[in-house]
């Protein structure tokens, strides 16, 4: 039996099933789907299949592993098929802006389209992000960023979403640390027209740059409410901590952007130091429920999708 007609389902399909169809019928279609290389580790398959399934959707959603010269011809041939949409990770997010019809003002803000809704022949982009990141926070903390002094480590993609979020939520103060301090000073600079109005905070400023020194994380942690990783740091066992595990104290929350299906190391390490701590599956399901809303115009089934992360 042709397995284009069949039930059965590939972990990950290639540009050239992509190519396949147009040509064949798959029961049920898959119409959504997440571009990455690698991808075979997505979870976004489990969260947008159970939400698909809850509203009654007879559609599916895959993993398509699409090299960074493929996906180029991976988003003509989505364009020609009757896809509702995709989701970009590594490392397609930055060349996607380059190449869909249209991108909202916070994707072209930040350089980088994470998500493709398509219709009537037309790509359009959107970066979920940084909404992602702070439904996350209120789910974990049951706070608002706007209540916040944060630190944030890393100044690459994610860092941006996050912090550009923020400074959009008027969060009490930002801090982005970075290795790269010319980076970090780059995006202050992006953000600093967020910060212009008054607020009383004492001797620290409320907004700046640092390098990731102990004694300047030190001082940093001391007038910090939230801590985030925003750095790929944890994803291999061998990595070194974002931060060094004897500054992390009780009175903080800390958010690892990295994921697991149990706590990262840096997430157990604040722990033991008494803090508040969560990794970055919140996110990869708020990310989704707001990809699912862009594609279908309707509130996400956000329980189902909790429950498929969950499992």
């Amino acid at each position: 039996m042709d397995e284009y007609l069949s039930n059965t389902v590939k972990e990950v399909y290639t540009l050239a099933d992509l190519e396949n169809f147009g040509r064949k019928k798959l029961k049920p279609p898959i119409r959504l789907g997440v571009l990455g290389h690698p991808v075979a580790h997505s979870l976004s398959p489990e969260i947008q299949n159970a939400a698909l399934e809850s509203c009654g959707f007879a559609m599916r959603y895959a993993r398509f592993e699409i090299n960074s010269d493929e996906l180029a011809p991976a988003l003509e041939f989505l364009r020609q098929l009757d896809f509702v949409g995709v989701n970009l990770t590594v490392p397609h997010k930055i060349a996607a802006l380059g190449l869909v019809d249209e991108a909202d003002e916070t994707a072209r803000k930040l350089g980088a389209v994470n998500t493709i809704k398509i219709g009537h022949g037309k790509l359009r982009g959107f970066n979920t992000d940084g909404n992602g990141f702070s439904r996350a926070i209120r789910d974990q903390f049951s706070v608002d960023l706007r209540d916040l002094r944060i630190l944030v480590l890393g100044a690459g993609g994610a860092a941006r979403a996050i912090a550009l979020q923020c400074a959009k939520e008027n969060c009490e103060r930002l801090v982005i640390a970075n290795r790269d301090l010319e980076k970090a000073n780059q995006l202050v600079e992006t953000l600093r027209g967020f910060f212009s109005g008054p607020r009383v905070l004492g001797p620290v400023a409320r907004l700046q740059a640092i390098a990731p020194d102990e004694g300047a994380l030190r001082f940093q942690i001391a007038n910090t409410d939230l801590v985030v990783n925003a750095t790929p740091l944890g994803l291999n066992r061998a990595d070194a901590a974002p931060i060094p595990a004897r500054l992390l104290a009780p009175h903080l929350m800390v958010y690892d952007t990295v994921y697991s299906s149990g706590p990262t190391a840096f997430v157990s390490a604040a722990i033991d130091a008494g803090a508040r701590a969560a990794n970055g599956l919140s996110m990869l399901l708020h990310q989704g429920a707001l990809a699912f809303e862009i594609w279908f115009d309707r509130a996400a089934p956000i329980e189902a999708m909790r429950k498929a992360l969950s499992a």
